[in-house]
């Protein structure tokens, strides 16, 4: 069995049940296939880098799972065929990475310009 994650973008107009029913389904067939469940991360929603159907945002969720490669193939199947999904992207997570994801934030300009003056200043 292998450790995989996939990342699911969701139509903000679908309800929160509906949201969650989709990624019930996904448990459900790892859990069917033998394999574990470790996170349900919801990174909520998002603006787009451009649009999808007409769409410029998206509710993001992070999955993290064990199982093995039919199961995931089948979730893979299932996410492509429900309306409500817009994309998903399934990965082998690496072994000896952390549990959650570790978010690097990237300085604003402002705070970038300002680390400039410290910087200055110290000299």
């Amino acid at each position: 069995m292998n450790e995989y994650e996939i990342l699911l973008l969701l139509d903000v107009e679908l309800g929160d049940e509906r949201q969650a029913e989709i990624v019930t389904r996904v448990r459900e067939l790892v859990e069917k296939g033998g394999g574990s469940w470790d996170l349900h991360d919801v990174w909520g929603r998002r603006k787009l880098a451009y649009e999808i159907d007409h769409k410029g945002e998206g509710s993001y969720h992070l999955l993290q799972f064990t199982c093995d490669t039919t199961t995931l193939d089948e979730a893979s199947r299932v996410l492509r065929i429900d309306d409500g999904v817009m994309r998903h992207m399934a990965t082998r997570r690496i072994q000896g990475s952390p549990a959650r994801p570790v978010a690097v934030a990237v300085p604003a300009r402002e705070d970038a310009e300002t680390a400039s003056d410290v910087d200055e200043q110290e000299e």
